[in-house]
């Protein structure tokens, strides 16, 4: 039977991989917090994988707080950046698999067309240095590991994201403003565990880079439309009658974010055989999720 850690299972992505990995035969599913690994602290690292031997190791845990990492450097390098080479060294000389999960910040954002996995990489803010960082410790310190790069993340689980944010002020207030200039994918967590159960599972042998988001292209502003939009729908209490496109600079935040995050990700797509969900069917189906477990 193999035996899979995920790493930060408090976490929305960490959540998700728990409840889609849970029905699989023949796995066992070990889900660890901070409590147990603190990737700020290295021996915790070691002893943690010591002692749960994993055969596949799924890396969700990380330093996530775009704007705090502007004051706190030095944590979210530890975290994001030192402690992944740790556990690919682990899982290097265990001869474990390792899928980490990063992040569109690595990339400036001014493409302007989707970022291929070879593309040039040029993070913005120390958030998406300390992720860069980690990336190049993971590949140096694991050759066989894979990273996953994904975007907009929302989901169920966790303690927050724009969707959750969106619906939690769009309940008291008739008027929100929303940035419009800046664009991505928006990623449900149940899209992203499925890839990445799939990549795990399926093809233990993919190392190297991968990009996956839903499909389709969005704002920040177009995303809260459709927010409101699918909600209203199933009956979620809302007041807002109103959502502004503003600029950028409108709504100034501590750390810069790349005003073009969408990924390419038809490299994946072909290894699995599948093309991602639009992102506008994982909103809904998040959504519904959501209601569902607020009726309960």
């Amino acid at each position: 039977m193999k035996r899979i850690l995920v790493t930060g299972v408090n976490g929305q992505l960490g959540a998700e991989l728990l409840r889609v990995l849970a029905p699989i035969a023949n796995i066992q599913v070990l889900g660890t917090t901070r409590a147990k690994l603190d990737l700020a602290e290295p021996d915790s690292l070691r002893s943690a994988i010591a002692d749960l031997d994993p055969h596949i190791v799924l890396s969700c845990a990380a330093y996530t707080a775009v704007d705090k990492a502007e004051t706190e450097a030095e944590l979210a390098r530890q975290i994001n950046a030192i402690a992944p080479g740790s556990i690919a060294r682990e899982t290097a000389k265990r001869g474990a698999k390792l899928i980490h999960i990063s992040t569109d910040y690595v990339f400036d954002g001014q493409k302007g067309s989707p970022y291929l996995e070879s593309d040039a990489t040029d993070a913005i803010g120390v958030y998406g240095q300390t992720k860069l960082d980690g990336e190049r410790a993971v590949t140096q310190a694991d050759p066989n590991a894979a990273i996953v790069r994904t975007a907009w993340v929302y989901g169920v689980g966790g303690t927050g994201n724009f969707v959750k944010t969106m619906l939690r002020v769009g309940a008291t207030r008739e008027e929100l403003r929303v940035v419009a200039d800046q664009v991505g994918s928006p990623s449900w967590t149940g899209d992203i565990a499925t890839a990445i159960a799939d990549l795990a599972l399926n093809h233990p042998d993919a190392a190297g880079v991968f990009h996956f988001t839903n499909s389709g292209v969005a704002s920040w502003y177009d995303f809260a439309v459709a927010i409101f939009e699918e909600a209203r729908a199933l009956g979620f209490p809302l007041a807002v009658e109103r959502v502004v496109p503003i600029a950028t600079e409108e709504y100034p935040t501590p750390a810069q974010r790349p005003a073009y995050s969408v990924l390419s990700g038809r490299k994946l797509a072909e290894l699995r055989g599948a093309v991602p969900p639009h992102w506008r069917e994982g909103l809904r189906s998040m959504l519904a999720e959501l209601k569902a477990a607020g009726a309960a």
